[in-house]
């Protein structure tokens, strides 16, 4: 079999590799061509990937930045970004922009798989008269299906393969062969009944991490007027072995789902007359969290007698999570922006992005974070001796727990 891939994003590239190890000749597409040549060359840019384990398949991977090839391809895989605009609004460019363009190529008895988030009804009212376009008709002369990506960038317990794969198609023989072609890398297919249930689920998926973390960050604040430690009432309370899911607070949520997914739903839902105001609060709240931790951080400065302005203040961590080098909607982005704006002078150490290209800054080394006013840990990255910058450190602001449970002179706590 032939499978075709479009976007070698964090999605995109671990299928192609997954295809590829399981002996299938791999089509990978990208406009990038800084990408298409790093997996010519065997160059991985994802931490999930390693070169070794792409060099070792790179044979059987044609990486491109043309639609054609992908016509001799049994099996289709978008997956390219679907972002917001400025307006908080699905855009749908890519994805539209790559339809078109399969559309010219597509061929008969081929499956269109669209992997992107989006809000449910896109695969049937988007990608299907698209594709259609090329006089092809879905369901008889072309199969398409909606099965959602589940990464969870630099993760190992739950990969590609043990995740359980949803596919919607939108007809049952659609559903089938998505399922046969995802079973060649996936241990578990769970199939529903439409595109549009597999879109809903995945929003539902990560609008359940949205509100929940919403609720335990307002509740940090409340902990905080209150003078409770919330790390100490979180622990206290995932003891309880039922009823309860444990979320953490911290300083917002970056990533390319979290911060986005919630508004592809609630956009929609206005289509239907209905304002889905329970989503859209825990939105409100996550995106405020960063100037929560900054007016946290002036505190803490102010209880040491130092103003903002003129303070050297170290942000240890900028991706959007512990492990991976990803920044996209990183709350430390929004951090720096506002704490530079009211005159601080930033310093920041990231193991996993060397620098910060849209802020004009690069990773400085760890040590000199150590001679400033204050150091900010927004993202906990393994490797970190974090005891020893408490100790040798100035004052720390931990956002991120990794001092709970000890009290220690010249720490606070989020």
């Amino acid at each position: 079999m032939s499978i075709g891939v479009i976007g070698l994003g964090y999605v995109g590239l671990p299928l192609v590799v997954a295809f590829a190890e399981a002996s299938e000749e791999v089509v990978a597409v990208d406009l990038d061509s800084g990408k298409v040549a790093a997996v010519a060359a065997g160059r991985s840019y994802i931490e999930d990937v390693p070169s070794e384990r792409l060099a070792a398949v790179a044979s059987r991977i044609e990486a491109t930045t043309h639609y054609a090839p992908l016509a001799r391809c049994e099996a289709v895989l978008i997956c390219v970004p679907t972002p917001l605009t400025a307006n908080r609004e699905p855009d749908l460019q890519p994805l539209l922009g790559a339809a078109r363009a399969l559309a010219k190529v597509v061929q008969r008895g081929q499956l269109i798989v669209l992997e992107s988030t989006t809000y449910p009804g896109t695969t049937r009212e988007q990608l299907v008269p698209l594709l259609e376009e090329s006089e092809l008709s879905v369901g008889s002369d072309i199969h398409v299906a909606f099965s959602p990506e589940r990464v969870d960038p630099g993760r190992t317990d739950f990969t590609l393969a043990n995740t359980p794969k949803i596919v919607g198609g939108v007809t049952d023989a659609c559903t089938e062969r998505a399922a046969a072609v995802y079973g060649l890398v996936c241990e578990q297919i769970v199939r529903v009944s439409t595109p549009e249930a597999a879109e809903m689920a995945k929003l539902l998926e990560n609008i359940f991490r949205s509100v929940n973390i919403a609720l335990v960050n307002e509740l940090a604040i409340l902990a905080d007027r209150m003078g409770l430690n919330i790390w100490e009432v979180v622990d206290a309370a995932a003891t309880k072995p039922y009823g309860f899911m444990r979320f953490e607070p911290g300083p917002g949520m970056g990533g390319h789902c979290l911060p986005v997914d919630p508004f592809y739903l609630t956009w929609r839902a206005r289509e239907f007359h209905m304002s889905t105001e329970f989503i859209e609060l825990a939105g409100k709240v996550n995106q405020q969290m960063p100037y929560y931790c900054v007016e946290r951080i002036e505190r803490a400065l102010n209880d040491i007698a130092k103003p903002v302005r003129g303070s050297r203040i170290g942000i240890l961590g900028v991706s959007y999570k512990g492990g991976v080098g990803d920044i996209r909607e990183s709350p430390a982005l929004r951090i720096i922006e506002v704490l530079a704006a009211r005159g601080a002078l930033i310093v920041y150490h990231d193991p996993h992005v060397p620098e910060l290209t849209r802020l004009g800054r690069r990773s400085s080394p760890l040590e000199e974070l150590l001679d400033g006013d204050v150091i900010v840990l927004v993202t906990a990255h393994p490797g970190i001796d974090y005891a020893a910058v408490v100790r040798d450190g100035p004052l720390f602001v931990d956002l991120r727990g990794v001092t709970r449970g000890r009290v220690e002179q010249g720490v606070v706590t989020l």
